[in-house]
């Protein structure tokens, strides 16, 4: 039987997976090996998924960026779906869960699988109700078999809420949005229903028996994650938490690799205490947050609200960060909100690990401003997180090929401009001396997450040509062949 990543880890084994990511996050082989041992790293990497390009997530590497997908009983199909696919990975996605809930779900999730050079996640019990047609009519049996067949099916990590326990639920009476997580919310229902205790926690240790035959890592769910910034750190949210790390260590008895998800909606002066608390109760295993909101007024704007209390969880020691669209709680997010919702993500990441100074992360930082200073257009383009985006705007009022060479743009125009002011100052005779800086990105000892471009995988092994309804489409633009 094929072993997990942690437990090769264990036994001093470095795999070829641990080899890759240590080039890719500048680190020795050996400490990625220590920190999967210890358990306060995981490798998403399924046995079955042979497009991957193995990453690592774990507050001592770089902070990851999860993006959700997935289609809905009222729209998206499978063509729909590996657009989403792909520009979350063209977009910089370090992950992508497949949330589906509508209709196809085997095929969508084994296309996935087949074409994502990155880990797919998904959430079992969405397709268990599917199946049962009603949540209090799951089975146990029905549980296993869902979870059993897509880690058969190549998913490389698994959202289960088995923390949310029959004693849970009162404490949530006095909230002001309830529960508010999908799994949550159906296995509260099924509690209720059948007067029994969640039966993925009763199954826990089985699960754990499926996980380590495939190599699947837990994604310890929050179904009892606040939805509103009032019901933050309340008794609910934490009494799960404490179920959680004891799962962890039951997981890790088993050679099962974990990552514990957190809330949620926190308001700002809480975030960095929910991630300690979290990192304490559960044995330093890694943090994948989701946002957090830190408030909850703004609609249409959710990448911006989330992508504030993201940061600060980045910064304080959470090892991924699960994207928020801008269509957050109002609907499906389409290609372009994947794309909005990725690029406040990859800033709130980014930001996160310069200011904890990881190797070489302001690195980027300083390569752009060196490019923006010197009026190098073009080098600014292709350093920018999203440079189809930057020349864009650039190019909407100063379009031609002569203004990639000028020393000002339509924000300031030429007399106002103070970059060029301050060089005009400096090449003068004075007090005032030349900045010659130049970042060699090349010699940086930042991980691939933080250096252009975003969105670098390594792609050999995905599938060259999609065919779906004799279309055939190619994995890196997802647009139709001529």
């Amino acid at each position: 039987m094929a072993q997990t990543q942690l437990q090769h880890a264990r036994e001093g084994t470095i795999t070829p997976a641990m080899e890759r990511i240590a080039d890719r996050e500048n680190r020795t082989p050996e400490f990625v090996r220590e920190q999967v041992a210890s358990g306060q790293a995981v490798i998403p990497s399924n046995h079955n998924h042979e497009s991957l390009d193995p990453m690592i997530i774990g507050r001592e590497f770089s902070t990851k960026v999860n993006a959700n997908i997935g289609n809905s009983e009222e729209t998206s199909d499978l063509k729909g779906e590996l657009e989403k696919l792909h520009t979350a990975v063209h977009y910089g996605a370090d992950t992508v869960m497949d949330l589906s809930t509508g209709t196809n779900l085997d095929e969508i999730r084994e296309a996935n699988v087949a074409h994502s050079p990155v880990p797919v996640g998904t959430v079992p019990i969405y397709e268990a109700v599917k199946q049962a047609e009603s949540p209090e009519d799951i089975t146990r049996d029905l549980l296993v078999d869902v979870i059993e067949k897509q880690a058969e099916q190549g998913v490389d990590y698994m959202t289960i809420h088995a923390g949310v326990l029959m004693e849970h639920l009162p404490l949530t009476d006095g909230r002001k949005t309830g529960i508010v997580s999908r799994g949550g919310s159906i296995l509260a229902q099924w509690m209720e229903e059948n007067s029994m205790q969640n039966p993925l926690y009763v199954a826990f240790e089985e699960l754990c028996e499926i996980f380590a035959e495939h190599d699947v890592t837990f994604s310890l769910g929050d179904g009892l994650r606040p939805g509103c910034v009032a019901d933050a750190g309340d008794e609910a949210q934490y009494a799960e938490l404490e179920t959680l790390g004891e799962l962890t260590r039951t997981a890790w008895d088993h050679g099962v690799q974990v990552m514990v998800e957190g809330p949620g909606h926190v308001p700002m002066d809480q975030v960095a205490e929910n991630v300690e608390k979290q990192q304490e109760v559960c044995d330093g295993a890694p943090f994948y947050v989701l946002g957090p909101l830190v408030t909850d007024v703004a609609p249409g704007y959710d990448h911006i609200t989330s992508a504030i209390g993201a940061t600060e969880a980045g910064r304080a020691g959470a090892a991924m960060l699960c994207y928020v669209t801008p269509k957050e709680h109002l609907g499906l997010p389409e290609k372009e909100d994947v794309r909005e919702g990725l690029a406040a993500y990859r800033i709130a990441a980014h930001a996160a690990d310069v200011a904890n100074d990881l190797p070489g992360a302001r690195d980027w930082d300083d390569a752009l401003s060196e490019a923006r200073y010197q009026f190098d257009w073009r080098r600014q383009f292709d350093l920018a997180l999203d440079p189809e985006r930057a020349q864009s705007y650039h190019d909407q009022t100063l379009p031609g090929d002569n203004y990639k060479e000028a020393r000002f743009c339509s924000m300031c125009g030429v007399e106002f401009c103070s970059m060029r002011i301050d060089q005009d100052a400096r090449d003068a005779d004075g007090e005032m001396t030349a900045i010659e800086d130049e970042t060699d990105l090349s010699e940086s000892l930042a991980a691939e997450t933080n250096l252009p471009p975003v969105g670098t995988h390594d792609t050999s092994r995905v599938p060259e040509k999609i065919e779906i309804d004799g279309v055939t489409f190619t994995p890196e633009s997802s647009h139709a062949d001529d």
